[in-house]
This record gives structure tokens, C-alpha cells and sequence, in this order.
């Protein structure tokens, strides 16, 4: 079943913006059913654009929907007047969460531009003291990767730092058809749940950097990628992990590596 009102089409897609709206209502609700089952949750949609979440979240009494797209926000304030208050003209990626809902904690919904996917993933990772999760679609190959496990190509740099603090669920694939206009690949829906705010005596400035530092040569052991980092290479003759790729090694194994380093580096 596709979602269609004839004065729909005065909402042009636009190129620029990235915008391939959803049409399969069924989807939509999919989506929406992935949220926690909590009336009072707050929860933030991005890019609503025609408003096929949006429909099924306005409701709630602690939503906002946020859109840079004039033209969609004049729709859905025409659409929806009763809600006018919940839709905001706005870049979401420019707010500060802590000043949303009164300081509480929110969830991420969204059906979101593939070209936003890295800043909206920084966004979950710098945010996670307020963002306790997120439901979304991305292009497929992006969300594949934030859910990768160890061992596997997909498993990178936001697989890690994502992953550290939140369980990664893949869902389900949508199929290019499901959109007007259809884009040239599959789309996947995530679901991320925070299970922990912070790591007890992380570094985190260097757990990162160490991340990262292994990613860039994601083909070289640690041992060969991290040694710029490293001021004694004798303190890392014995320990096996330096002698596995990145791709090889869990969340946990980089947090230990990161505080064996700690004041060493």
C-alpha cells in the first residue's frame, strides 16, 4: 500500500536536499513500531519531509519533527495545524539536545538523507548522554556497517565507536520501489539502543584516536598502524592483540588496548 494525497505533489523531492520520500505506508509504520512501546518517550524525527512517520508519531506528546525543507514544513504545518508547534523549520544537527524535551532523553527517528549519514552518526556518538537510541534507514551498505560484527569488511571505524556504547540491530532492507524518486540503491533500517553512557577510566580522546589510527590501514596488524603512537614498540612485544588486524578485534578489545596505553602514549 503506498501513501498518496493528490496535493502531495506540491512537495517537489529536491536533488540537493537528498530527499527520496517513502511511500510504502506499510514501511512507515514498520518503522514506527521499532520505537520502544513507551507513550511518554520523547522522540525526535528528522527530515520528515511528506510526513509518512510523521503521521504515525505527532500524537505523542513529547515529539518534535525537525526539516530545512521550507516546502515540506509548509506542508505538514498545513496538513497537521493542531501540531504546528512539533514541526520545526530547522537543521536538527545544529541543535543543542540538551535544550530539547526540557533536558530529558530522546529517541532518533527517520527516514534520513544518505548524504547525512556520517554527521548523523557523529551526532549519536557526541550525543549519547541525551540519545538513547535511534531508529532509522540509511543507504544499505551504511547501515550494514554500523551493525558489523568483528571479522567481517563492513566492520569499521563507526562499527566500533557506535557499537561501544550502543547495541546495533539490523532490521530490515527496503527495496528502491519504496520511494518517490526511487534512489539507485537498497535502503536498511537500524535500530540502536544506548546501553551505557561511558567506559570506567576510558581515555576516550585516545581510544578514539586508536581507532580510528587502525582504521585508516585497516589492512596492517596494529602493531605496524599504531606505531607512530607508540613511543616504546617493547611494550608491545607478547601482547597477541597487536598482532591482529582492526577488523579483528570486538568494542572491548579496543577499550583494553586504549587503557593499557594510557599514560604511555
Amino acid at each position: 500500500m503506498n501513501f498518496s494525497r493528490s496535493h502531495n505533489a506540491y512537495v517537489r523531492p529536491k536533488k540537493h536536499l537528498g530527499q527520496h520520500f517513502l511511500t510504502d505506508l506499510r514501511i512507515a509504520e514498520k518503522i514506527v513500531k521499532s520505537l520502544p512501546e513507551v507513550p511518554e518517550l520523547p522522540v525526535v524525527e528528522v527530515g520528515p519531509g511528506k510526513g509518512i512517520l510523521t503521521r504515525f508519531l505527532l500524537e505523542r506528546k513529547n515529539f518534535l519533527a525537525f526539516d530545512v525543507d521550507e516546502e515540506s514544513v509548509d506542508f505538514l504545518w498545513r496538513e497537521y495545524p493542531q501540531h504546528k508547534e512539533k514541526i520545526i523549520l530547522g537543521d536538527f544537527l545544529k541543535t543543542k539536545p540538551e535544550e530539547l524535551f526540557d533536558g530529558k532523553e530522546f529517541w532518533i527517528i527517520g527516514n534520513f538523507p544518505y548524504h547525512l549519514s556520517g554527521e548523523l552518526m557523529e551526532y549519536f556518538f557526541r550525543n549519547r548522554q541525551q540519545v538513547m537510541g535511534v531508529v532509522g534507514m540509511f543507504q544499505k551498505e551504511v547501515a550494514e556497517r554500523v551493525c558489523a560484527s568483528p571479522k567481517s569488511k563492513a566492520y569499521g571505524i563507526f562499527s566500533v565507536l557506535l557499537q561501544t556504547f550502543f547495541r546495533a540491530e539490523y532490521l530490515f532492507t527496503v527495496k528502491e520501489g519504496s520511494f518517490h524518486p526511487p534512489p539507485k540503491v537498497k535502503s536498511g533500517v537500524i535500530r540502536l539502543e544506548r546501553f551505557r553512557k561511558t567506559v570506567e577510566r576510558l581515555n576516550e580522546e585516545l581510544w578514539e584516536n586508536l581507532v580510528r589510527t587502525a582504521f585508516r590501514q585497516r589492512r596492517k596488524m596494529l602493531g605496524n598502524s599504531l606505531k607512530n603512537l607508540i613511543n616504546d614498540l617493547d611494550d608491545i612485544k607478547g601482547n597477541s592483540l597487536f598482532t591482529k588486524r582492526p577488523e579483528e578485534l570486538n568494542t572491548e578489545e579496543f577499550i583494553s588496548i586504549s587503557k593499557y596505553f594510557d599514560g604511555k602514549i
